[in-house]
């Protein structure tokens, strides 16, 4: 196996998974463990599975098809909006769906009565993050028209902070959702069995007892994954961090100036690089780039080196303190949410179990 190369450990996910279900668990909170961020890698999958997750998600539906190809056993669930276009394929393959637009429910709904099934929806509800979901005024109007629709069973509500907004969840945006909750079923003598109170930034209310009435699902996939919480910019308590390593090999060591030689235009990707002159440095580049991840997300295990920066398929290291670095060492980095995410997706970076 070459590299650059991803390492994760599965059985780090899995004592993250049973830690994360049973302190859920003993809150009324299920978990769906969100797979999105490995891709569906399918060992990662099944460490999850055996970690106490019961129900998937995910937002590509070519994930989701994966999953169900290889026979998980578990419902799975699209996370994103569906598009028109593929919705077959999300009846076919998923057992639900977050929506927000009447529209694709109507014609979801369609597609669900052709194939002889019953789709369940969680109708998203924007409560300020202001990414998808109907906002709290129209909610209770959009429900009685989904109910209406053949083929479709309103599982419950659900919402998402922190992801485009940055918004932080709090008792307050996430009591929306109750409110919401009580009013449609006293209004449609209705039960909704689902109330989805957010993804791992919401971990932080549940953790002070904060979340409060009627949440009884969150959406985790960076706290099993990763151990961490982005959007709160902390680690999460009872969870290993160390559950991945990237390791890239140097392919170029040499002394030279830090600051460019010449008149400085664009980099490749369009921007004027800004760039500290801090005298003659060794450098080192491994064979890593943005073409296979995002590299702000990478950080040196080794503390004496520094990542100076990179383009499209090298990253560039300030090695001046690091005597044993030569071509062929590898180098380890840890990885934040984002750059997982696109290392991941990336079919030039080898994935390792260890």
């Amino acid at each position: 196996m070459g590299y650059p190369r991803l390492e994760i450990a599965e059985s780090k996910i899995r004592l993250n998974c049973e830690y994360l279900t049973n302190f859920c668990s003993r809150q009324g909170i299920a978990i769906m463990g969100i797979t999105k961020g490995v891709s569906a890698l399918l060992p990662v999958v099944k460490a999850m599975l055996r970690g106490g997750i019961e129900k998937l998600g995910d937002s590509r539906m070519k994930n989701i098809r994966a999953l169900k190809e290889a026979e998980i056993g578990v419902p799975v669930y699209l996370i994103r909006i569906p598009m028109l276009s593929e919705l077959e394929e999300v009846v076919y393959w998923s057992e639900g769906s977050f929506n927000s637009e009447v529209d694709v429910m109507q014609a979801l709904a369609h597609k669900a009565k052709l194939y002889n099934k019953t789709h369940k929806v969680i109708l998203l509800v924007d409560v300020g993050d202001l990414r998808e979901g109907i906002l709290p005024e129209d909610v209770s109007k959009t429900v009685g028209q989904i109910l209406d629709f053949p083929a479709l069973e309103l599982e419950g509500l659900g919402t998402n902070v922190g992801c485009y907004g940055g918004v932080l969840p709090s008792p307050e945006n996430i009591r929306i959702l109750f409110d919401l909750a009580q009013e449609i079923e006293k209004r449609y003598g209705i039960r909704l069995k689902t109330l989805s109170g957010g993804n791992t930034a919401t971990l932080s209310l549940l953790e002070k007892s904060n979340l409060g009435q009627g949440i009884n699902q969150l959406r985790l996939g960076e706290a099993i994954l990763l151990g961490t919480d982005a959007t709160n910019h902390r680690a999460v308590p009872g969870t290993s961090m160390d559950t991945m390593r990237l390791k890239a090999e140097v392919i170029e060591v040499k002394w030279k100036p830090s600051y460019p030689i010449g008149k400085i235009g664009r980099d490749a990707f369009g921007n004027i690089p800004v760039i500290e002159d801090r005298g003659e440095m060794r450098r080192a580049i491994v064979a890593l780039g943005r073409q296979d991840c995002r590299i702000e997300g990478l950080t040196p295990v080794d503390q004496s080196m520094e990542i100076i920066g990179g383009s499209s398929d090298h990253l560039l290291l300030d090695v001046t303190r690091c005597a044993d670095i030569g071509i062929g060492s590898l180098v380890e980095f840890k990885v934040t949410y984002a750059a997982m995410l696109s290392l991941s997706t990336s079919s030039y970076v080898e994935k390792a179990m260890v």
